[in-house]
């Protein structure tokens, strides 16, 4: 093993490259170290276990740590690499309380990104959670549950038994905080209120989900409302207070009782590992890569959580720590390190997220300040239309927003909400930008159309003819 390809983490970018590198490379050995217990599984299913439409957590594995080494790879659990030496080549790994080097032909960094809960106060109290890894989710489960029913099967291999034992033996709580107001704090506030718990969800700035442009964050924090949650906006928490456990919450304008408290105010990339070595870190202080995941030192790769990537319409260096984007540079390291180089693919920050009845998605930049900084001169328009034809059951009202360049009349970004599949629908403008579509050309495009599934002008569509005459 003079010349392995060796994995830090093995999460999606981590075991996406080595499975591929097993395929298509088999005199290699491929070597992955990762430092907890979890391999590769699906982190945004989360809240749906806590909230119990998913029943167990290892439904949410992608790849189990058997599944790994029938593909032939060296997956190491519980071994923490915490040195890389880029001139030797090797990187020091501790395992149950030894040390050892373990040298690297092309190395990967996949170590991803950790939450965040500076700066608030009171975090290591009892009942005091994030919701980062499967470890965190089956400690807030097992919170939930009553102590005479626990909720989560300690007998897994991979669960932490001591921390879900300690939570499931306390009383259930009946009024949870969230602080934060983004995918996390949405998603969470479904799932506590499943549970019928007395929900309060805090945001430090005036609008929830606010990537999502106005249109969105609006109709999202009505219907939170009228399913029960109390929204906190304009409010910086500043601690999370109590004795052993959390008891309140305390904001710049207040104190609000509470039994249970969810941080979801962001996450950082884990780059501390390279600090003293020469491989640079980019703006967001993730680590700088080219069009193939290499780094600035030759040998070396990074992706997933811990990476950034160009953005599809400003072609400038952006973080986006989402899922497909950790999978699928994940599969194209692994297939240039195997000796056929494959671009990673360019990020528009697409993403969807589900709100109770819900559905929002947005994509590309639809922030006017953001889009003037790119260069560009910002042309919004937002409209209402059915998701199906009018006549038929189950149509529901459609907001589309659609931002366009004034000049080229380039689509840029844009964002959609509603009751009925109107998430999956911003896959269409996600094309359109990676097309560099215009306006018009984005209104010529031949969508589907059938009752059931659109109206013959499908929302995205009058969108496009709506802009395109603002435009004109």
């Amino acid at each position: 093993m003079s010349d392995p390809f060796v994995v830090i983490g093995g999460d999606a970018a981590g075991l996406s490259a080595a499975s591929k590198f097993t395929r298509a490379q088999s005199d290699r050995d491929v070597v992955v170290f990762e430092r907890g217990r979890w391999v590769s599984y699906a982190h945004c299913g989360t809240p749906y276990y806590v909230k119990g439409e998913v029943e167990r957590l290892t439904d949410l594995l992608s790849l189990s740590p058997e599944a790994a080494a029938e593909r032939g790879i060296d997956l190491r659990r519980e071994h923490e690499v915490v040195a890389v030496d880029t001139d030797a080549e090797t990187v020091t790994v501790e395992h149950d309380g030894e040390t050892f080097e373990q040298p690297y032909g092309d190395l990967l960094v996949a170590t991803g990104a950790h939450a965040v809960t500076a700066p608030i106060d009171g975090f290591d109290r009892d009942m005091a959670f994030t919701m980062h890894g499967l470890d965190s989710a089956a400690a807030v489960r097992a919170a939930l549950a009553d102590p005479d029913e626990p909720a989560v099967d300690t007998g897994i291999d991979y669960v932490d038994a001591d921390l879900v034992d300690h939570y499931a033996a306390m009383a259930p709580p009946e009024r949870v905080a969230i602080v934060g107001g983004g995918y996390v704090g949405v998603e969470m506030a479904e799932a506590f209120r499943a549970h019928g718990l007395e929900t309060h969800v805090f945001q430090r700035g005036g609008h929830l989900l606010s990537p999502f442009g106005e249109s969105v964050c609006e109709r999202v924090a009505d219907h939170l409302r009228d399913q029960g949650v109390e929204l906190h906006v304009n409010c910086s928490v500043e601690e999370l207070a109590g004795g052993d456990s959390v008891d309140a919450v305390v904001y710049d304008g207040g104190r609000v009782p509470v039994d249970l408290a969810l941080v979801g105010i962001g996450v950082a990339p884990n780059t501390g590992l390279l600090e003293d070595t020469p491989v640079e870190l980019g703006p967001s202080d993730a680590v700088s890569v080219d069009d193939y995941g290499r780094t600035t030192v030759d040998g070396v790769y990074a992706a997933g959580d811990c990476a950034e990537d160009d953005h599809t319409v400003t072609g400038e260096p952006v973080w986006v720590p989402l899922g497909l984007t950790a999978n699928r540079a994940g599969r194209a390291i692994g297939q240039t390190v195997a000796g056929d180089p494959e671009p990673v693919g360019d990020v528009a920050g697409t993403a969807v997220v589900k709100a109770f009845e819900l559905e929002a998605g947005r994509v590309g930049i639809i922030d006017h300040d953001d889009v003037r900084d790119a260069g560009f001169d910002p042309v919004t328009t937002s409209i209402t239309a059915g998701s199906r034809s009018g006549y038929y059951p189950g149509n529901e009202e459609t907001t589309v927003s659609l931002t366009a360049d004034r000049e080229s009349g380039r689509v840029l970004g844009g964002s959609i909400v509603g009751r009925d599949r109107a998430a999956i629908r911003i896959d269409t403008l996600a094309t359109a930008l990676s097309s560099d579509l215009t306006v018009a050309e984005l209104e010529r495009l031949d969508l589907a159309y059938a009752p059931p599934f659109s109206p013959v002008w499908d929302p995205i569509l009058v969108a496009a003819k709506v802009l395109r005459g603002e435009l004109e």
